[in-house]
């Protein structure tokens, strides 16, 4: 992947993609070309749909799926809302123990749910059959684990549950083509380095026929510019009825973001950032994983002073220390990291 790293303007030192992508050349040069077409008044509402349309069939690339199935939003909490919105009063909402926000919150704030949180590797275990919905994220984004999902889909659609499954934190660096899941979600500010404000969901049949579409507006029926007045309701018969009305901005520079990475082969960019990651574990004393992500108990917040007084881009999450590999990264940066956490790097258990 090293012909990547020519097409970033900056990464040395960037471990961050877990909190905040970087653009690549076209991504940048997309959301430059917008701001000036903007400032010239020569933007078009009818040219950023035509973007947007393009971005949904590379979201479609990305989640093994065919556009139609495609729903485009802002966030990953709207569209987990109206998953929590559609759940029958006293319904079981199974969740992972300390996942992200977005998709616990919209299920606890209904408050007449009986929501569930259960460590990671035991979710597939712990779904009974007066489980209504899983709400998980496939990599965590507190601790980079991996989940086992084909493991919670077999028993999940043994037990009639619905699944909601967030890729956020594995598109873009991993291949997400083959899940299984009523409503798989992806914000593409991370892994995928487009603007924030530009997510996407694969919607299954079921989910179609289940969910309401809490959040219709005009941009909900079949044809958005058909559907701009009342007095009736216009819905599109398929995923469409779930999306809101388009950040444009956002997405001019989304579509370029997306469709490069749906040109990548993700199986490649996986093996790079993985062998990365586990590089970096092994200079730091812990056992090889699956994720692009590395966690380490960081209470005092000692090794992330230290990474950052360096010049390295890191984060923190959950009193752990976070890095993440990806396409801008090699083995320099590694290396970087490490010299940045000294005698931290040697006593990282």
């Amino acid at each position: 992947m090293h012909h990547s790293r020519d097409r970033f303007a900056a990464g040395r030192g960037y471990l961050a993609a877990c909190t905040l992508g970087l653009p690549v050349d076209v991504t940048r040069d997309a959301v430059r070309r917008d701001l000036e077409r903007w400032s010239a008044g020569e933007a078009t509402a009818a040219d950023y749909s035509s973007a947007l349309e393009r971005a949904r069939g590379h979201a479609a690339t990305l989640l093994g799926t065919s556009a139609g199935r495609i729903a485009t939003g802002s966030q990953v909490s709207v569209f987990a809302g109206l998953a929590a919105a559609s759940a029958p009063a006293g319904a079981e909402v199974l969740c992972v123990d300390g996942d992200f926000s977005s998709v616990v919150a919209p299920f606890l704030a209904r408050g007449d749910l009986r929501v569930r949180h259960v460590p990671l590797d035991t979710l597939a275990d712990e779904i009974t059959p007066s489980t209504w919905l899983v709400s998980y994220s496939l990599v965590q984004s507190a601790t980079g684990e991996v989940a086992d999902a084909a493991s919670v889909t077999e028993a999940a659609r043994a037990a009639g549950a619905l699944i909601l499954l967030d890729t956020t934190q594995a598109t873009g660096w991993m291949p997400t083509t083959d899940l299984d899941a009523d409503l798989v979600v992806c914000h593409a500010y991370k892994w995928l380095g487009a603007p924030r404000g530009a997510a996407f969901a694969a919607v299954s049949d079921r989910a179609v026929d289940e969910f309401v579409a809490h959040t219709a507006g005009w941009y909900s029926g079949d044809d958005p510019w058909a559907s701009c007045y009342g007095p009736g309701l216009h819905l599109a018969r398929g995923a469409r009825r779930f999306e809101v009305s388009p950040a444009w901005h956002a997405w001019a520079g989304a579509e370029a973001a997306l469709g490069f990475a749906a040109s990548l082969d993700m199986a490649d960019v996986r093996r790079h950032d993985v062998a990365l990651a586990n590089t970096f574990r092994e200079r730091l004393g812990l056992e090889a994983s699956d994720s692009a992500i590395v966690t380490w108990p960081d209470a005092d917040g000692s090794a992330l002073a230290a990474l950052t007084a360096s010049g390295v881009v890191a984060s923190g999450r959950a009193a752990r220390a976070r890095v993440a590999f990806h396409l801008w990264n090699d083995e320099d940066d590694v290396e970087f990291a490490v010299d940045a956490l000294g005698l931290t790097a040697r006593s990282a258990r």
